[in-house]
């Protein structure tokens, strides 16, 4: 009788930033601003892998799949909290708010397995260059495209489970601008210590382990590029890791944060100003550094952009060079002010 007494939860209220209700316009503009260069940026450099003949290696076809993982992870967190932020609608029913947590976990560890397999690639590249072409196959990079998902789909799933499966029936105020595990562990009335040693586990698992095997994969890789004795060489191979390596850096680095460290007795009130830096400020620039220290990337955009220019400009002097002949030849056109 007392079980059938507790009233259920069968909607949350995200608070988001409504401690900050004065700069609520100012918030929507520089996040959906976000929003959309995030989406052109990777939008680009999918279309450029698809276009040019010359990213059609599997470095660029791993760099495009993890441009639309990002879109896709942007795109479960952006729209929520941009409606909150300008439409005031901080409701999220019990049903999508889990779905959300599920999607958004699910291409976050996809993510991660990703880079890990950038690197992977990266090591073969460098350190068995004769053999990559034959063991890095199509074959081969579609199943690795598979496998994170797969994966990903079965842990996500587990997780989201056994948090959505809690009793929710005291309050419903998530104090974050998304519906994320430990903010919805907070809220339940039931013991959420299983959950919350699944939610490690499968942070440890997606993010920790694909960490330190990255981190071996590139001291090898800097063991091998030290041993080339040509100085143009080194360049070229640090040049080429780089960028992925940065990317790394801040993927693994704000995950860590947000999911791995030690919650101390104020960790939940800044979890949310740490998933900005996971979920905003790394989408975002991902696609610049893949652009801006990638040669491979920044000489197809050169060309891209020249041609461009070239093609307007013909086409700007073709229409200047009809508009005097039209001028000269039919001046019964011309307006009747001149």
């Amino acid at each position: 009788m007392e079980y059938s007494n507790k009233t259920f939860v069968t909607e949350f209220i995200l608070l988001a930033f409504s401690e900050f209700h004065q700069y609520q316009i100012l918030l929507f503009t520089i996040i959906l601003y976000t929003y959309i260069v995030c989406i052109a940026g990777n939008m680009t450099i999918i279309l450029l892998v698809v276009v040019k003949q010359s990213l059609h290696v599997p470095m660029y076809y791993f760099i495009s799949i993890f441009s639309a993982e990002e879109m896709l992870l942007v795109s479960v967190v952006f729209p929520k909290l941009l409606a909150n932020l300008m439409a005031n609608d901080p409701k999220i029913y019990f049903v999508s708010c889990f779905v959300q947590v599920y999607s958004y976990l699910t291409l976050g560890q996809v993510e991660s397995f990703c880079i890990m397999i950038m690197a992977y690639d990266r090591h073969l590249a460098i350190n068995k260059p004769l053999h990559y072409i034959v063991i890095m196959s199509r074959t081969l990079c579609i199943g690795l495209t598979i496998l994170p998902w797969i994966f990903s789909l079965s842990s996500s799933l587990i997780v989201t489970l056994f948090t959505m499966f809690l009793d929710f029936c005291g309050p419903n105020e998530i104090n974050h601008f998304f519906c994320d595990l430990a903010p919805l562990q907070n809220l339940a009335c039931s013991d959420p210590f299983i959950s919350n040693m699944m939610t490690t586990m499968a942070a440890i698992l997606a993010t920790v382990f694909p960490f330190f095997t990255i981190m071996g994969f590139y001291i090898h890789i800097i063991y091998s590029v030290l041993k080339i004795k040509s100085i143009e060489g080194k360049s070229k191979a640090f040049s080429t890791c780089s960028s992925h390596l940065i990317v790394a850096s801040l993927f693994y680095g704000s995950a860590i944060i947000v999911y791995v460290r030690p919650k101390g007795p104020n960790g939940s009130q800044y979890d949310k100003f740490y998933s900005l830096l996971y979920t905003v400020v790394t989408p975002v620039f991902n696609p610049f550094i893949y652009a801006l220290r990638n040669r491979d990337v920044k000489k197809v955009l050169r060309n891209v952009f020249v041609k461009f220019l070239s093609q307007t400009g013909a086409n700007i002097g073709a229409i200047t060079r009809l508009k005097v002949l039209t001028h000269h030849e039919n001046p019964i056109l011309k307006p009747r002010w001149l």
